[in-house]
């Protein structure tokens, strides 16, 4: 491929993705959502402006590794330690019940197979889509209510949190079992081992980064180190641990988060996603989706995808946090607060397509949960306070 192909490219997707990602934040929807969207125009579905390459690829696995980094960076230790069982325990089912709705869901459309066969992965592995959580719009929400620092919204967030984590190490055990001669014992050794030696290297890392972020403090030397350890912990999960490299990513990100310029390094991160990496990885994954393709079984299953993604939190969160004491207002706080996805379920996905579990038609139904979780979240969530508010003023 020329290099003025390449830049004609870059050229449309920056310019597509970031004017659907201002219409998309315009009508309250996530930017993310548009920037799939802009894929879809320029893709295969309606203009055929550009085509998935192997330049295009790699620019798209920088951007999911960056905004993984960025994940790690955001999440918060000390909430992880005081988030107590109940949250731990939200975040467990949160995680299970979804990944054991989507299995079935994916094998009543398809046929149920034997475990270890490609049928039995391809289910399994939608079911580790919808263990996603994505609680950005949930937290504008509850700031915008003044409801953030309640009980009801620390428990959202450390239960989110926590999802994230487990969701991370199913993701990666999924994919170490896709393998050729793989078996599940030693996809957990492997996966226990690259945890347990990251947690010794990230010790000392974090000691060393302390020294020199105390030198030199927010000086861009520190997230340009950063952004280096990130592409080291992913090549080596992946080329020495058979773990995912967004695994790596989002791991290397813990490990910086206690820093006092974590947020400096997250911002840093941010520009070079916000301009270049993100929106490639986003339109990306609309370049990949022909809708010109859908027939109307995978149109059935992505609406199927859609409500049994949306119930799998609200069950698997809302009945538990009624079952651990919270009321039933609270409870359904807590589940309609944990439904939404983002951009974690598509790199989820992504990884799928990249590993041949999956193909890319079912990109559709990934993208139609994202937007109608996005939608229907905050609208849900207000009309619960809204009438709890009601009931205790009257």
């Amino acid at each position: 491929m020329d290099t003025l192909s390449i830049l004609r490219d870059l050229a449309i997707i920056i310019i597509s993705a970031k004017f659907m990602g201002i219409v998309a934040r315009k009508l309250k929807a996530p930017q993310v959502a548009g920037e799939i969207i802009a894929g879809l125009l320029i893709g295969p579905t309606l203009f055929n402006l550009v085509t998935t390459n192997d330049f295009l690829s790699g620019m798209a696995e920088i951007g999911v590794i960056l905004l993984m980094f960025s994940a790690g960076l955001e999440t918060d230790i000390d909430s992880l330690k005081r988030s107590g069982i109940k949250a731990t325990i939200l975040a467990c089912t949160g995680v299970g019940i979804p990944l054991a709705m989507g299995t079935v869901l994916f094998m009543g459309f398809y046929g149920f197979a034997s475990p270890g066969t490609p049928e039995f992965m391809q289910a399994l592995f939608v079911g580790t889509i919808l263990t996603a959580t994505s609680v950005s719009i949930t937290v504008q929400v509850l700031k915008e209510l003044g409801k953030i620092s309640t009980d009801v919204g620390t428990t959202i967030m450390s239960a989110a949190i926590i999802d994230d984590v487990i969701g991370i190490v199913v993701l990666t055990a999924v994919l170490g079992l896709k393998e050729p001669g793989s078996n599940t014992g030693m996809v957990c050794i492997k996966t226990v081992l690259f945890f347990a030696l990251s947690l010794v290297v990230g010790i000392i890392v974090f000691k060393i980064m302390r020294r020199l972020d105390a030198r030199w403090p927010h000086t861009r030397r520190i997230p340009i180190m950063g952004m280096a350890l990130a592409f080291v912990f992913s090549y080596v999960a992946d080329k020495y641990f058979g773990v995912a490299d967004i695994t790596g990513a989002y791991v290397a990100g813990i490990i910086l988060s206690s820093l006092e310029d974590s947020e400096y390094i997250d911002r840093k991160m941010d520009i070079n996603s916000y301009m270049i990496f993100g929106p490639v990885f986003f339109a990306s994954v609309g370049l990949q989706t022909n809708l010109k393709d859908i027939d109307m079984t995978i149109l059935a299953f992505s609406v199927a995808f859609v409500v049994v993604g949306l119930l799998g939190k609200v069950l698997g969160c809302g009945t538990v946090a009624k079952l651990l004491g919270y009321n039933l207002t609270d409870s359904a706080k807590i589940g309609v607060g944990m439904m939404t996805r983002g951009e974690v379920a598509l790199i989820v996905a992504q990884r799928g397509l990249k590993a041949e579990i999956i193909d890319s038609r079912y990109f559709t139904a990934v993208i139609l949960l994202i937007i109608t979780s996005s939608i229907l979240t905050p609208i849900i969530l207000k009309a619960i306070y809204a009438s709890d508010e009601r009931k205790q003023n009257s």
